[in-house]
């Protein structure tokens, strides 16, 4: 059994409650009591459960009222409703309400077992699910890293070997490079593969809530937490915890991230217990973060921690042996997306597109071929195609790409009233990225 599910109890009847803890700390779970819906609900703004086991009838504030207070503020608890005055008409009640099951008295040890360990169950795939939800299109295998250049073969065979074992990894390299592809191969390489893959953009989040999205906040802990949430360790909770650019984060929380790491163990803000988790890190970053060390921006013993295993990513300009392999690759994944025939790209077009330095990296390159797969006139894509431009050497591509680029945002913001979440929706990249390209092109709501 989870020995870190916590069970409240909430019955007048003080013999219900001693068999409820009795029986189920047997299966090694944390059993609290309330004798009364109102300690009941005082005891769940301060003590984070996972089961409620909910007597209907009670005196003062009924159960139905209490289950309507839970499901409310704590939506996330899973509720079994029980009472010695069982109707079809109050089980459906409930059940409308938001209870998950119901158990009339008087009930055995063992039906109690059985509903509490499949509601217990119900509730771990629950959690999961929040996260996996969205992991659904996001199988990752080698097939997804395209290129057979020296330095990939190396990338790939470090994969295996690091994907079985539970190694911290830290991923370096430029923006583009694919650093979460390599993350996401690691996790479907391990034995933690069948659970949740949980990312936390570290670049994104707004720092005095960082602590709150990555070990949750109990109900009330800060002005705005009007519910209790879990956050994203316990999200990843036997998986795979990916911190995208984890140079971003601040001394106060790497204190604090470093110590949960260490002892495998959280504590919800405005929470008082620990909650044991057990999850695989996988960091990544663009930046030096040895640098970060010296000038006192990042914890060397945070680093030695999560750089187990580094692995460098190294940029496209280096491997450009892989440049026609990826072209012909993102060329069929478009046609096909975007129901176009271009059968294949021109020399000319090719050459220029080898001997370009790419900046951006695979991202680069790949938006690049998209656009000129929809932008193409023919069934062969040519210098002309890549933007409506012709380019004679890798510098006026350079420049014409940064033009183009450019106005492809400005058009696209404008078109979106200026709705930033939007156009990136659109543009296919997230808000940091976006708001990267609006600074490094000086873009202004005009």
């Amino acid at each position: 059994m989870d020995k870190n599910i916590n069970i409240l109890v909430i019955d007048d009847d003080k013999y219900i409650r001693d068999a409820c803890r009795q029986i189920l700390n047997r299966n090694q779970y944390n059993v609290f009591e309330a004798e009364d819906g109102y300690k009941g609900l005082e005891l769940l703004k301060k003590q984070d459960f996972d089961i409620i086991i909910l007597d209907l009838k009670m005196p003062g504030i009924d159960g139905m009222n209490v289950l309507k207070r839970i499901m409310k503020d704590y939506p996330d608890i899973v509720v079994i409703v029980i009472t010695g005055f069982a109707t079809v008409e109050s089980a459906v009640e409930a059940m409308k309400i938001g209870a998950n099951d119901f158990l009339p008295k008087p009930f055995s040890p063992d039906e109690l077992r059985v509903i509490i360990n499949r509601v217990a169950e119900k509730r771990k795939l629950m959690l999961e699910n929040i996260y996996l939800r969205d992991q659904l299109d996001s199988y990752i295998g080698m097939d997804d890293f395209i290129g057979e250049s020296e330095p990939m073969i190396k990338i790939k065979e470090l994969i295996r070997k690091v994907g079985p074992t539970d190694s911290t990894v830290l991923i370096s390299g430029e923006s583009g490079t694919g650093k979460e592809l390599v993350a996401r191969a690691i996790h479907r390489y391990s034995s933690r593969k069948e659970k949740p893959f949980v990312t936390v953009d570290c670049g994104s989040l707004v720092e005095n809530l960082f602590e709150s999205e990555l070990f949750g906040h109990v109900k009330g802990a800060f002005t705005g937490a009007i519910a209790s949430r879990h956050g994203k360790f316990e999200m990843a909770n036997t998986g795979t915890l990916f911190f995208d650019e984890i140079g971003n984060i601040g001394t106060k929380i790497q204190g604090k991230l470093l110590r949960a790491i260490q002892e495998g163990e959280i504590t919800k803000v405005g929470g008082s217990q620990a909650i044991k988790i057990d999850v695989r890190i996988i960091s990544a970053t663009n930046t030096d973060l040895i640098k970060g060390i010296k000038e006192g921006t990042f914890r060397e013993d945070l680093f030695y921690r999560l750089a187990v295993i580094p692995i460098n990513l190294p940029p496209l300009r280096v491997r450009k042996d892989d440049i026609p392999v990826l072209i012909n690759y993102f060329l069929n994944k478009y046609n096909q997306k975007r129901g176009k025939t271009v059968k294949s790209i021109s020399p000319h077009a090719m050459r220029t597109l080898i001997e370009y330095h790419w900046p951006g990296n695979v991202r680069e390159l790949q938006n690049t071929i998209e656009r000129s797969v929809v932008l193409a006139k023919k069934d062969i894509i040519d210098s002309a195609d890549i933007f409506h431009f012709s380019f004679s050497s890798p510098v006026s591509l350079s420049s014409s790409l940064a033009s183009a680029e450019k106005e492809h945002i400005l058009k696209v913001l404008k078109d979106c009233n200026w709705n930033k979440s939007k156009t990136a929706g659109i543009l296919q990249i997230d808000r940091k990225t976006l708001r990267m390209k609006i600074d490094k092109y000086g873009i202004e709501h005009g």
